[in-house]
C-alpha cells in the first residue's frame, strides 16, 4: 500500500472502503491475483476485514488496561496504607518471634550495640555543638535575666520638607490690582 501506513486510523478507514469497493466490483469475478497469489473476491474481504478486527481489538484492550490503571491509581494509596499498618502491627506482634516475621518475609530489626566509646565521641560531640550554638536548657535560661537602662532615650526622626516648584501654570495668569493701573498700561503701548 503506497499510502502513509503509520496512522492506523486511516489504514482501518481504507480497509473499510476495499472492503465496500470489492463487494460492490468484484463480487462478479472468480479470482483476482495479488502478490503472485490468487485470491478469491471472499477470501480478499476476509483478511481486510481481520485487519479491521485486530485493530478494534487493541483499540478495545488499551480502553480496558487504560481502566485498569486507573483503577490501579485509585485504589493504590489505601491499600499500601493498610500494608504498612499491617507490618507495624505484625512487628509489634511478632518483633521478639524471627520465625514468625519470616513468614511474613520481615526481619527483625537489629539493634546495633553502641559501644562505649561511641558514646563518649557522641557526648563530646554533643557538647560542643552546644558550645558553638549557645544552646542553653531551661534551667541555665532562668539564670538569664536582661537588664533596663535607668534612662530610656526615644530617638525622634525629624520629618523633610518637600517643596515642589510648580511645572507648568493650570491657569492663565491674572493682573492683581486696581482697573484703573491696569487699563493705564495696556493703552500707553
Amino acid at each position: 500500500m503506497a499510502r502513509n501506513t503509520r496512522n492506523k486510523g486511516l489504514v482501518v478507514a481504507t480497509a473499510k472502503r476495499f472492503i465496500a469497493g470489492t463487494a460492490k466490483h468484484l463480487g462478479s469475478m472468480a479470482q483476482v491475483t495479488l502478490l503472485r497469489s490468487s485470491f478469491t473476491p471472499t477470501q480478499i474481504e476476509s483478511k481486510l476485514q481481520a485487519l479491521v478486527d485486530m485493530r478494534s481489538d487493541v483499540d478495545a484492550a488499551r480502553a480496558t488496561a487504560a481502566a485498569k490503571l486507573a483503577n490501579e491509581t485509585a485504589q493504590t494509596p489505601a491499600l499500601l496504607a493498610l500494608m504498612g499498618a499491617l507490618e507495624s502491627f505484625v512487628q509489634a506482634a511478632f518483633g521478639a518471634s524471627p520465625d514468625v516475621l519470616a513468614d511474613f518475609g520481615l526481619a527483625p530489626k537489629a539493634r546495633a550495640q553502641v559501644t562505649v566509646e561511641a558514646k563518649a565521641v557522641a557526648n563530646a560531640k554533643r557538647k560542643a555543638t552546644r558550645a558553638a550554638r549557645h544552646t542553653m536548657g531551661p534551667k541555665q535560661k532562668k539564670g538569664i535575666v536582661g537588664v533596663i537602662p535607668d534612662v530610656i532615650t526615644i530617638p525622634t526622626t525629624a520629618s523633610p520638607t518637600v517643596t515642589t516648584a510648580p511645572t507648568s501654570p493650570t491657569t492663565p495668569a491674572t493682573s492683581v490690582g486696581s482697573p484703573a493701573l491696569v487699563a493705564a498700561t495696556t493703552h500707553t503701548a
